[in-house]
C-alpha cells in the first residue's frame, strides 16, 4: 500500500459557503469544489445539512456526483454518466487523478493494463502524459517504469474513508498486528536461544579456567617436589686424585 501525503484542507471554505445557501447557488459551491485543484476530499461537505437535502431535489444529480468525487472512480462515472452531470475537463481529470490514487491504495505497482482500463485511457502515451499530470499536480508521486509498463507509486494524497474502506482498513491492521506478534514470538525464540548458548559458552569457559587451574597447580606441585628433593639428597661425595684411603696398609721393601 502506497504513503499518504497529508496536506491542508482547502475543502473549508466551501464548507462554510455550503452551510448558509441553497439551490442554484449551493449547486455553484459544489461545482467550485470539484474544480479546485487542492480539493481532493469532500466528506464534510458531504456532511452538510443544505448539500444533503439536495437529494429531494432537482439538483440531486450534482449530489452524486460530489459523492463520486469522493468515493468513486472515473469507470464508476462513466457506469452512472446518464444520471449525473456532465464533467469539465479538468473535473474528468481530477476524477482520474484521484481513481490513480485508489488503485495506489490497492497495489504499489499499478501495471499499465490496469491503468488504461480504469481511466479510460486510448494508448500508452495519453495514459503516461495523463500520470505525469497527475505528478505535477501533487496528487501522487512515483516513477514510470515504460519497459516494464507499470507505475511506481511512493505515495498519494488521501481520498475520503468509505464503511468499506474501514473495513479494509481493519483487515489490514489486524494483518499487521499478526504480523509483529510473528516477529516478536521470533525474536523471543531467538532470546532463549541466545541465552542458552551464552550460558554453555560460560560453562564451557569455566569448565577450561578450572582445568587451566588444576594443570598449573599440578605443573606448581612438581616443581616444588622436585626442589624438595634435592635439597634433601647433601653434597656428593668426591675422591681425590693421588691420595690413598685413610687405614691403607704401607710395606717396607
Amino acid at each position: 500500500m502506497s504513503q499518504e501525503k497529508v496536506i491542508e484542507k482547502p475543502l473549508q471554505q466551501f464548507v462554510v459557503q455550503a452551510l448558509k445557501l441553497e439551490g442554484d447557488s449551493l449547486v455553484e459551491v459544489i461545482k467550485q469544489a470539484l474544480d479546485c485543484v487542492d480539493t481532493f476530499v469532500f466528506a464534510e461537505l458531504l456532511e452538510c445539512p443544505n448539500v444533503i437535502a439536495l437529494e429531494t431535489t432537482h439538483h440531486a444529480p450534482y449530489l452524486h456526483a460530489l459523492r463520486m468525487f469522493s468515493q468513486g472512480t472515473y469507470l464508476d462515472y462513466l457506469e452512472k454518466k446518464e444520471c449525473l452531470p456532465e464533467l469539465s475537463e479538468p473535473q474528468k481529470k481530477k476524477l482520474q487523478y484521484l481513481t490513480i490514487v485508489t488503485l495506489a491504495n490497492k497495489m504499489k505497482r499499478i501495471p499499465y493494463d490496469v491503468l488504461l482500463k480504469e481511466l479510460n485511457v486510448d494508448n500508452v502515451r495519453d495514459l503516461e502524459d495523463l500520470i505525469i499530470e497527475a505528478i505535477y499536480s501533487n496528487v501522487v508521486s512515483g516513477e514510470l517504469d515504460q519497459q516494464s509498463d507499470y507505475l511506481e507509486v511512493d505515495w498519494t494524497v488521501g481520498r475520503d474513508v468509505g464503511v468499506n474502506d474501514v473495513d479494509n482498513m481493519i483487515d489490514t491492521l489486524q494483518q499487521w498486528c499478526d504480523s509483529c506478534e510473528n516477529v516478536l514470538s521470533t525474536v523471543q525464540a531467538r532470546i532463549v536461544d541466545a541465552n542458552r548458548t551464552k550460558q554453555e559458552v560460560l560453562k564451557h569457559r569455566a569448565a577450561i579456567d578450572n582445568e587451566v587451574t588444576n594443570v598449573k597447580k599440578a605443573i606448581r606441585t612438581q616443581i616444588q617436589d622436585e626442589e624438595m628433593s634435592v635439597d634433601t639428597s647433601g653434597p656428593t661425595k668426591k675422591t681425590i686424585k693421588g691420595t690413598k684411603p685413610s687405614g691403607a696398609k704401607f710395606w717396607n721393601k
